[in-house]
C-alpha cells in the first residue's frame, strides 16, 4: 500500500514581497500543526527570528506577519506528493507535483530574490518548475543550507550562510 497524497500549504505572501524562501515541502509534524517549519528543532524560525528581530517563540501568526513586514514570502517546491515520514530522501518520485510558480511570480512581480532552504528544494525547482525566460530575467536564486534537524552543522554556521537574504 502506497503513502497517502499529501498536500502543502498555500504561500505566506503580499504585495510588498521581494524574497521567497522555498523549501521543499512540510514535515509531517509541520501538515499535522498546519504550520511552516512546525518542528521546534528545525532552525529556521530561530534564524529568520534573528536576522529580522522578532521573538522566534512568538505564536504562529506573528512570526509570519514579521516575516511579511520584512518583505519575505513563505512557500514550498512541491504542492503534492507521497512520502513516508519526512524525510526529503523519502519522496515517491512519481507522484510529485509542483507549485504553480509562473502563477506566483506574476502575481507578485516585486519579488526578485529566491532562497532555497536547503539542496532538496534547490534540486526540486530545477528539475520540476517551469521558467519562463520572462521571470527568470528578474529572480536571483541561491541555495541555503536546510533548516532542517536531519542536516547538522557547527553553530553559526547556518545563520551566516542566511545572512545573504538581508546582505543583498
Amino acid at each position: 500500500m502506497s503513502a497517502a497524497l499529501l498536500e502543502g500549504f498555500p504561500p505566506v505572501v503580499d504585495d510588498r514581497a521581494g524574497v521567497l524562501i522555498l523549501g521543499s515541502f512540510p514535515s509531517a509534524q509541520s501538515l499535522r500543526l498546519r504550520q511552516y517549519y512546525a518542528n521546534p528543532r528545525n532552525a529556521f524560525w530561530a534564524i529568520t527570528a534573528e536576522l529580522f528581530g522578532f521573538d522566534a517563540e512568538a505564536p504562529y501568526d506573528a512570526r509570519l506577519a514579521a516575516l511579511r513586514s520584512h518583505r519575505v514570502a513563505l512557500w514550498d517546491v512541491l504542492h503534492r506528493c507521497r512520502r513516508a515520514g519526512s524525510s526529503d530522501s523519502a519522496f515517491d518520485p512519481k507522484s510529485l507535483v509542483v507549485n504553480d510558480f509562473g502563477a506566483l511570480f506574476a502575481e507578485y512581480p516585486t519579488i526578485t530574490r529566491v532562497y532555497f532552504n536547503g539542496a532538496k528544494a534547490a534540486e526540486l525547482y530545477r528539475r520540476l518548475a517551469p521558467r519562463p525566460a520572462s521571470v527568470a530575467q528578474r529572480l536571483e536564486f541561491q541555495r541555503l543550507p536546510s533548516t532542517s534537524p536531519a542536516h547538522a552543522t557547527r553553530p553559526g554556521v547556518k545563520l551566516a550562510a542566511w545572512r545573504a537574504i538581508v546582505a543583498s
